[in-house]
């Protein structure tokens, strides 16, 4: 266990809510998204971080949007984390964003398709913030020690992995349980993406699809098998959502989630 921020343990019996939309899309969707995340999680007695991403370097195409960039997309975060006093997590996509990004967020995240880019592990690490890694779609999840130990070479320790589906191609994400429990001994906290196991990437042919009826089922399984971290992508709107949209939960959806999720997640 480790300290993301002072209040906020990894690992501790309380369980951490990330969630958000997936893109800082606009000041207004964010700050209703945090508002109600976090009197729902604060309600529940749960940890939360506020999480969106200021840039989807990965787009199934080159004419949808990708988001603000860093600097607009840093000021929205920034502006979320004080008006509503919750921490931050942003992916950062290249090892020179890691200091600027630092100055904002309270966790690093290395996107999948970047989890064994060991300059980018190093950068961030080298922050001194809490590095959440996404488990690559190809990878074993035994394989995501090499990406820990990158980060641990920094002298950093507070590493996290996400568990987000693995792509066998044809438009599909599966989800193996085993791998909840294989990077759990790793030594790590372990976080669920629940959202993005559901995703059907480039499903819509310039964009990705998903299948968010059933978020609430793998969420629930994963909670059963042993998580720290349950990570979400909530939209107030998420058929109008500008990146993701097919695989987030509207506010109601999230709160029956979470909810079903502590249940389970207390019986441990």
């Amino acid at each position: 266990m480790f300290n993301i921020t002072d209040n906020i343990e990894a690992g501790s019996r309380n369980l951490l809510i990330m969630a958000g939309p997936c893109m800082a899309e606009s000041r207004d969707i964010c700050f209703e998204t945090a508002e109600f995340i976090k009197n729902l999680t604060e309600n529940l007695n749960l940890n939360y971080i506020f999480k969106a991403s200021f840039d989807k370097a990965n787009r199934s195409s080159s004419t949808t949007f990708r988001g603000h960039g860093i600097d607009k997309g840093l000021e929205i975060l920034k502006a979320v984390k004080e008006n509503f006093d919750v921490p931050i997590v942003t992916d950062i996509h290249s090892a020179g964003q890691a200091e600027a990004v630092a100055e904002v967020a309270d966790v690093i995240q290395i996107p999948a398709f970047l989890c064994r880019q060991t300059d980018l592990l190093i950068s961030a690490g080298k922050t001194g913030k809490t590095v959440n890694i996404k488990k690559g779609q190809f990878m074993a999840p035994e394989d995501m020690k090499g990406a820990v130990e990158k980060v641990y070479s920094t002298g950093n320790k507070k590493v996290m992995l996400t568990e987000r589906g693995t792509t066998f191609g044809y438009h599909n994400l599966v989800v193996d349980m085993r791998s909840l429990v294989i990077m759990r001994n790793i030594g790590v906290p372990v976080i669920f993406d629940a959202t993005h196991s559901v995703q059907l990437p480039g499903g819509q042919g310039t964009s990705s699809g998903g299948q968010r009826e059933f978020v609430g089922p793998l969420s629930s399984a994963a909670a059963a098998v042993g998580i720290d971290g349950l990570f979400l992508e909530v939209h107030p709107n998420p058929d109008a959502a500008l990146s993701d949209g097919p695989n987030s939960l509207n506010f109601k959806m999230a709160e029956k989630t979470i909810k079903k999720v502590k249940r389970i997640y207390e019986l441990e």
